[in-house]
């Protein structure tokens, strides 16, 4: 049996939809009973050329067509941004019709209106895509791992920064040149600040926090800091003290409360994540049941994400063949309480530049001293202009007590700027 389709947006994501589709329609009839076309297309501009190349598909810029035709029973968005998106969206599961979407933005801000919207209307809204590209992770923390208690999320889940602090890390060179090449690649946007800034990463872990641990969790929960301080220097400094530097995400569940930071952080190379290179993700989860796991793969990219999304499709007709839509329930949700800052004591990296001249060092050491945080490593380099370079790592610190030493430092007269403060992961998973 034929099953109709419509696709909202046929970018690089989209034009890889269709592929998939086409490629794997068979194997899909043999697994659901249902034989997938797409027969309509939304795009902006009709004459556009396009990687892919049509078939029996239509190319429309009526968002109508697709969302008031009866026998289109499946939508697949893939527009991103929030608007149209979550307009055509909400207008397709109220009219019985099925959504699928790799939207992380539009998750992040509004998915629980969505889900809710969903579950009314008895109609799967699947969104494997949104986190991850082609490595499961949404159906793993609804489905797989629901008998545990998720207490820790960590990973690396945006490709384009991993991307640029991996060529950093090779190459030696600086952030603006490394991110100019993966401009020139197409790895980074023109305005690459979705990413650099972190805010990507902060979305998707929204998402993942949500799920993982059974809480209202908003954008705004998310303490959130970026790559563009990260200097050639700073990734050296990583490489002597056996490191190196990368994007984490991070969410920690201590069943009072919730913490969770997207940030630059050196990771041992014992650590695992240290060795994800590229523009691959990882993610670690930690159940109290399961114990620790490691998702790893490819975080984006055409087909990747087309991989994601075609499985959500599959699963949807599935759902469809057995009179069991909606079937993923949120089940219960509570508003929890967030913390601010790392909930556990971290080693710190801090690089800072001060006035080259007896003494200085020993006061910056004395507040240190005072304040009880006690020194791992310290590195002293002749800078510029009479100014010394000056690298510590502390040993474990608890967060609030680093943020009250770097006020201190900033107010010092012989310290002229503090360059960079990043937490040391420890040497484990």
């Amino acid at each position: 049996m034929e099953l109709k389709i419509g696709l909202l947006g046929c970018g690089t994501v989209g034009g890889g939809v269709v592929e998939l589709i086409r490629m794997r329609a068979d194997k899909i009839a043999a697994m659901t009973g249902f034989y997938p076309i797409i027969t309509d297309v939304l795009v902006r501009d009709l004459t556009k050329e396009r990687k892919v190349q049509f078939q029996h598909e239509r190319l429309t810029d009526q968002a109508s067509n697709i969302l008031d035709n009866d026998d289109i029973k499946v939508v697949i968005e893939t527009m991103g941004g929030i608007e149209p998106a979550r307009t055509m969206i909400l207008a397709a599961l109220r009219a019985g019709k099925h959504v699928i979407t790799a939207n992380k933005d539009l998750i992040a801000l509004h998915g629980p209106e969505i889900i809710e919207a969903a579950e009314a209307a008895r109609c799967d809204f699947l969104y494997e895509a949104a986190v991850g590209g082609a490595i499961p992770l949404i159906r793993p923390l609804k489905e797989s791992l629901t008998a545990n208690e998720i207490t820790d999320l960590k990973g690396i889940i945006n490709g384009t920064t991993n991307y640029i602090l991996s060529k950093m890390t090779e190459s030696g060179a600086n952030y603006e040149e490394v991110l100019k090449e993966a401009q020139d690649l197409g790895y980074a946007e023109s305005n690459p600040a979705s990413d650099v800034d972190g805010l990507d990463a902060a979305r998707k872990l929204t998402i993942l926090a949500g799920i993982a641990f059974g809480a209202k969790v908003s954008l705004d929960d998310v303490e959130v800091k970026g790559i563009r301080t990260i200097a050639a220097s700073d990734v050296a400094y990583a490489h002597e003290l056996g490191a190196v530097i990368k994007l984490l995400a991070v969410g920690k569940d201590d069943g009072k409360s919730i913490a969770l930071e997207v940030r630059p952080s050196l990771v041992p190379k014992s650590h695992p994540l240290a060795t994800v290179n590229d523009a691959f993700n990882a993610l670690f989860v930690h159940g109290d049941a399961a114990g620790d796991l490691m998702f790893f793969g490819r975080g984006a990219g055409s087909l990747p994400t087309a991989s994601a999304i075609v499985g959500d499709v599959i699963e949807n007709l599935r759902n469809i063949s057995m009179n069991i839509p909606s079937r993923f329930r949120t089940g219960p949700v509570a508003s929890r309480a967030v913390r601010k800052g790392s909930p556990e004591p971290l080693r710190y990296y801090l690089r800072m530049h001060a006035k080259d001249q007896p003494g200085v060092f020993a006061h910056i050491a004395s507040l240190f001293a005072k304040a009880e945080i006690s020194l791992e490593t310290v590195l002293q380099k002749r800078a510029h202009d009479n100014q010394a370079e000056i690298v510590i790592v502390t040993h474990e610190t608890p967060s609030a007590a680093l943020s009250s030493i770097v006020e201190q430092l900033t107010a010092r007269g012989d310290l002229l700027e503090i360059k960079n403060v990043m937490p040391m992961e420890k040497g484990d998973a």
